[in-house]
């Protein structure tokens, strides 16, 4: 009885993968506006961790010759400031600020925001 009771289970489960509908044919879902919108597709958003291969890094040598420079040296500081120069322009490509956020000030208002 055991074994019949396995295989009809079986049975069942291969009937019931048949039975489900593939995504694109599922009917709507009635949606409360509450939440994600179980109706829109499933975007994923790929993240590029690392550079493409013909890109190298633009301070690697710089911090290569930094090394081999007696510290604080003027040339020691040039090179420096080059890499920080470097680094904040990277910083900045990939730096996003909202629009909302950066709104200029009315004229006349007090921007120092002391007391009157």
């Amino acid at each position: 009885m055991m074994r019949h009771g396995f295989v009809l289970l079986t049975f069942c489960a291969a009937l019931m993968g048949c039975a489900a509908a593939p995504a694109q044919e599922r009917r709507p879902i009635a949606w409360d506006g509450l939440g994600q919108n179980p109706n829109r597709p499933v975007v994923t958003k790929r993240r590029v961790t690392n550079p493409a291969p013909g890109q190298t890094d633009p301070n690697q040598e710089r911090e290569r010759v930094l090394g081999t420079l007696r510290p604080y040296s003027d040339a020691w500081w040039a090179v420096h400031d080059e890499i920080e120069a470097e680094n904040d322009r990277q910083l900045g490509t990939k730096l996003v600020i909202c629009p909302r956020c950066v709104q200029p000030s009315p004229p006349g208002e007090d921007v120092t925001g002391s007391i009157r």
